[in-house]
């Protein structure tokens, strides 16, 4: 009874923070599935990511906010529907509803099977953003969950070394704590620049943060 009552508590706030997160509001007022939508926009105008006529990936899709956001950056006037002048592949172990251009492949980023069909869907055309919002399930234990966080980034660095253009950009989202030290590291050995962006939509408590590599070296 006590785990029931902690667990509805729980539920409770997180429900009461979302329907007061103005994040979510505007999520909701512009179309967008999740208020990530709003980390990946404070990222793009920082740093011009996104351009007409681009290839870009998108690891750990689902619900499809960031799918979502560059889909407009890459079609005429920004549009959520019609053309798209560029083409963006997402990948997510979890079912994404579909997105009008987007082209979605069910499965896990760390079976090869799963990155044998994303490579055929790139087609060997040279990616010009790779984005990941991928994040394991945690256990709690921070020694294990700092293992899982950073296999996933070594993932999307080796993915980004063999598809993305040499000026190309990765952005993955990483989390303060052990290991970070060491994700840095590996940006700044394989990209010319690096950067390390907390969002503002990112949530004060929330340890994520988000490293994104420009110009492959």
């Amino acid at each position: 009874m006590k785990v029931q009552t902690k667990s509805k508590k729980v539920n409770k706030a997180w429900l009461q923070q979302q329907a007061s997160d103005p994040w979510v509001k505007l999520a909701h007022k512009e179309g967008y599935r999740a208020r990530a939508a709003y980390k990946l926009k404070e990222i793009d105008e920082r740093l011009r990511l996104f351009k007409p006529g681009q290839v870009v990936v998108d690891l750990g899709s689902t619900p499809g906010a960031w799918s979502q956001y560059a889909r407009r950056q890459l079609a005429p006037r920004g549009a959520a529907v019609g053309a798209l002048d560029g083409s963006l592949v997402a990948l997510d172990l979890l079912p994404m509803e579909h997105i009008e251009g987007v082209d979605f492949l069910l499965g896990d980023f760390r079976d090869e099977a799963v990155l044998a069909q994303l490579q055929e869907r790139v087609r060997g055309r040279p990616v010009d953003v790779v984005m990941s919002d991928m994040a394991p399930n945690l256990s709690g234990i921070a020694s294990a969950d700092a293992a899982r966080v950073s296999h996933l980034v070594e993932l999307a660095v080796d993915f980004a070394l063999h598809h993305l253009q040499p000026d190309g950009a990765l952005l993955a989202k990483v989390f303060h704590g052990p290991g970070y030290d060491e994700l840095v590291a590996l940006f700044r050995r394989h990209f010319r620049q690096y950067k390390v962006i907390k969002p503002k939509a990112s949530r004060d408590q929330s340890a994520e943060t988000y490293l994104v590599g420009l110009g492959l070296r």
